[in-house]
């Protein structure tokens, strides 16, 4: 004979109260740590110093930026030799470096995505006449570059509207390091509003070009067949839509902060 046993309603309450509850872990992001403790003036250049193996936490190496420490560690961090106020940096010198043509004495130039300010402060160093530093977000400027006169801050502006009366100068050199949105949409306003012979370097973020579908664990685009497939779209809008001669294409000489692959393009205004 069958028998039937019920569990009441108020004893499958008390059961799912008796569950032990998770209590919600206090660690943070290790380069958010860095900064809170002073040892660097923006997330993006604590990234720096993780990124070059200069970061250790209790001893330990830390690897990652998002890698989760406790308040309370102790950091040891150690001169990695970055002159520049974001890694950023580090990435448009290596385009001009491969891109040796290419020359930024007496440019009146454009930053698109410049955050920190890794792209301006190059530009500058290299003998740009004037930066108009311009992102979406505000206050993320290092004092040094917002307090130079050289340097045109633009807080709180959309590249994607941007119209001749908003800008200065006629840019004869833009450069781009935009995160959240395909390059196909940041610049066509840029490129439009550029002088004749204006020169372009932006930086290609797969996981940016890609729908969200194909990008991995992690917000990484892993596949190598993917990064081919974004580089060559980019190309050929820039070329055949925008109108841009190519002046090539190379690697990032650093992966994003995540681990991302990125790579560098070139390209040219017509006369």
């Amino acid at each position: 004979m069958l028998q039937f046993v019920f569990v009441s309603k108020a004893k499958s309450k008390h059961y799912a109260a008796s569950r032990p509850i998770q209590q919600k872990s206090s660690k943070r992001r290790a380069d958010a740590l860095l900064v809170e403790a002073g040892y660097a003036t923006s997330r993006e250049r604590a990234q720096s110093l993780i990124d070059e193996g200069g970061v250790f936490a209790d001893g330990l190496l830390v690897s990652k930026a998002a890698k989760l420490l406790s308040p309370d560690c102790v950091f040891d961090v150690r001169s990695t030799g970055i002159k520049w106020v974001s890694r950023a940096g580090l990435k448009l010198v290596g385009a001009l470096d491969h891109f040796t043509a290419i020359s930024l004495a007496d440019k009146k130039a454009l930053d698109i995505g410049a955050s920190t300010g890794g792209f301006t402060e190059v530009m500058l160093a290299h003998g740009a006449a004037h930066v108009v530093a311009l992102d979406v977000g505000s206050d993320q400027l290092h004092d040094t570059l917002a307090n130079d006169p050289r340097v045109t801050v633009m807080d709180a502006t959309n590249a994607r509207h941007l119209k001749a009366a908003d800008l200065p100068f006629a840019p004869d050199m833009i450069t781009c390091d935009a995160s959240f949105i395909s390059l196909i949409k940041v610049l066509p306003a840029a490129l439009a509003l550029a002088a004749p012979d204006a020169v372009l370097i932006a930086l290609i973020k797969p996981q940016f070009e890609v729908g969200k579908g194909l990008v991995g664990k992690g917000g990484i685009v892993r596949d190598g067949a993917l990064h081919d497939k974004v580089v060559t779209a980019v190309k050929a809008w820039l070329c055949v839509d925008m109108g841009w001669r190519l002046i090539g294409v190379t690697h990032s000489p650093i992966d994003g902060p995540d681990g991302n692959k990125e790579f560098l393009i070139a390209a040219q205004k017509p006369t």
